[in-house]
């Protein structure tokens, strides 16, 4: 029988999007009708991106999943409308652009090559301390957290993990909790922060924790904007508390030229660039979630609407 896949991810991603997710059903041996209208009756699959004209859910009774094709769920996750199974994406393209970015970023503040890219007077030989001896902290331990934390841990860096709900069995440090957040923040000469947005993570790096990193420390930010308090942020940068905040994410997308971080000495701004989804590879993970509704198996990346990714 076939399957009708509604693509509601805009019509900006159709002409992209539509040759590889056809291939890639092909290739899971599915028999599915791609499509850009449907009645809602009919429709059993949707490949969704948040900002979709798609809002309500109401009427896709028959439909077995929604199969976004971002990362990130907080632009849909909270609306009341949707009651059918929601999956994020985690496309193996997404998590190493993100590992290549974060693992880039951690090294040029590693190494202080900004002194020395924009044009140090002198000869100041400043040697750096050993990538064992860096203090690295990885906010958030999911797919990309994880993936990120062990290609520097393989680097020799000192990374350790924090996560809301805690995580066991890893082959990293990792702490949970209030206490165990300020713990790691004492001692992290680099945070990287990758967890999702939702109310408790909104600005979780405010004035109060930000005065818990030692004196110079480095935020790479490549998860959600949200996460720090922009005020807080620059203040302490202002102070000379943080030496520096390499940003790829903002509250406004994209950031107004009169934002402060557009001329802050110390913020390097990236237009969110860190990590995209890849078509090729992001329809065979939305070809494989099809596959399991068909046959009965669990959905991969599947959200848990009441956590909020």
């Amino acid at each position: 029988m076939t399957v009708t896949v509604l693509f509601a991810a805009g019509e900006a991603l159709w002409p992209e999007y539509a040759p590889h997710l056809r291939a890639a059903f092909d290739e899971a041996g599915l028999d599915a009708a791609l499509v850009t209208e449907a009645e809602p009756g009919a429709v059993d699959y949707i490949v969704y991106a948040p900002g979709s004209p798609l809002q309500d859910f109401t009427p896709y009774t028959r439909c077995r999943a929604v199969l976004n094709l971002w990362a990130g769920v907080e632009r849909i996750v909270g609306n009341p409308t949707l009651t059918q199974p929601l999956c994020r994406m985690v496309d193996p393209g997404l998590t190493e652009g993100m590992v290549e970015y974060v693992t880039g970023h951690v090294l040029r503040h590693h190494l202080g090559m900004d002194r020395y890219i924009k044009g140090a007077p002198g000869w100041q030989q400043i040697v750096p301390p050993l990538a064992r001896e860096r203090v690295v902290a990885m906010l958030g331990l999911g797919e990309l957290g994880l993936a990120c934390a062990r290609a520097l841990k393989a680097l020799s860096f000192a990374v350790e993990g924090w996560s809301r709900s805690g995580k066991t069995g890893l082959d990293i440090p990792a702490h949970h909790g209030e206490a165990g957040l300020e713990a790691l923040l004492r001692r992290a000469e680099i945070v990287v922060t990758l967890l999702p947005r939702t109310a408790e993570t909104e600005n979780l790096l405010d004035a109060r924790r930000l005065a818990w990193l030692p004196q110079g420390a480095v935020i790479v930010n490549p998860g959600r904007g949200a996460l720090i308090d922009d005020d807080a942020l620059l203040a302490a940068l202002d102070s000379g508390a943080l030496g520096h905040a390499t940003l790829d994410v903002f509250r406004i997308e994209p950031l107004p030229e009169d934002h402060p971080f557009r001329h802050h000495p110390g913020v390097t701004v990236t237009p969110h660039i860190a990590a995209d989804t890849r078509a090729s590879s992001a329809a065979r993970v939305v070809a494989e979630n099809i596959r399991r509704g068909e046959t009965g198996e669990p959905l991969l990346h599947r959200v848990d609407l009441t956590r909020g990714y």
